[in-house]
């Protein structure tokens, strides 16, 4: 075995491609598609560090945060998860500098496919990355809004009829999706001129994303490096967050943020 790369683990960085490019790091020296089809050792330390203030702990919390900064960084304040609660753009937060830079900024509502729909926030930016990062197989623009919480309350409105969530288990099994792409943007569409017309995006087409995946499981399990510290097998592909083995175990890369691990390949 040789090694492929070491260090603490991020969420994995990427670039639009046919298929997506996997990368370890932001600088993008290691591309984890060149390791697809191959065995592969993935080695926890037991060592990790909080993503945010680098400290060296025993427990992460969140995805990969000191307890400390699980309770106050910006990173992980209430409005990361429920976008209708920040208050950026009024110079509150619980970091307000943090907040002028990442959430007063122009935000768009999307909806993206996978088995099914959804309807998501994100700043704009993040095109396509977040998009990815949920391992859509297209998604388009729905509107786009001034800063984080206009985003918010748009999706709210929608999600009475809308989910917010992807099926991990059935993106990474690759089932087909039950109704056409178009005709459900539509009609998501239809639904928010009701409230939101002045926001809605008139000209923008839908972006089809191809992972690198050579075989999709029938089924899988999730695995986890605090019950299993050494993985052996061989990776068939990457999608989301995933890496995806050929026997079926899938892997949340972005679960074990600020984990130590040792990438070697046979």
């Amino acid at each position: 075995m040789s090694i492929f790369w070491s260090g603490y683990l991020r969420k994995m960085t990427t670039t639009i491609g046919n298929p997506i490019q996997y990368f370890t790091d932001s600088e993008k020296h290691y591309l984890l598609n060149n390791i697809i089809g191959k065995e592969v050792v993935l080695t926890h330390t037991s060592n990790k560090e909080c993503i945010v203030c680098g400290k060296s702990i025993k427990k992460t919390y969140g995805q990969g945060f000191c307890y400390p900064c699980f309770q106050n960084a910006p990173e992980n304040s209430e409005c990361i998860i429920k976008p209708e609660l920040c208050e950026g753009h009024l110079g509150k937060g619980r970091d307000p500098e943090w907040e002028q830079k990442h959430h007063n900024q122009p935000h768009v509502v999307y909806v993206a496919q996978t088995e099914g729909v959804k309807v998501g926030v994100t700043r704009k930016d993040q095109v396509p990355t977040r998009w990815i990062d949920q391992g859509a197989s297209r998604a388009r623009v729905l509107a786009e809004f001034p800063y984080r919480q206009l985003a918010g309350k748009m999706e709210i409105a929608l999600k009475s009829n809308w989910s917010d969530r992807t099926n991990w288990r059935k993106m990474l099994t690759n089932q087909p999706p039950e109704r056409g792409f178009s005709e459900l943007y539509q009609k998501i569409k239809s639904e928010a001129q009701n409230h939101f017309n002045e926001y809605l995006v008139s000209e923008n087409n839908a972006l089809e994303l191809n992972y690198p995946v050579e075989i999709y499981p029938k089924r899988i399990r999730s695995i986890s490096f605090d019950k299993t510290p050494y993985i052996r097998q061989k990776l068939a592909g990457i999608r989301g967050q995933y890496l995806i083995f050929e026997s079926g175990n899938v892997l949340n890369i972005r679960k074990f943020s600020g984990y130590e691990i040792t990438i070697e390949i046979g």
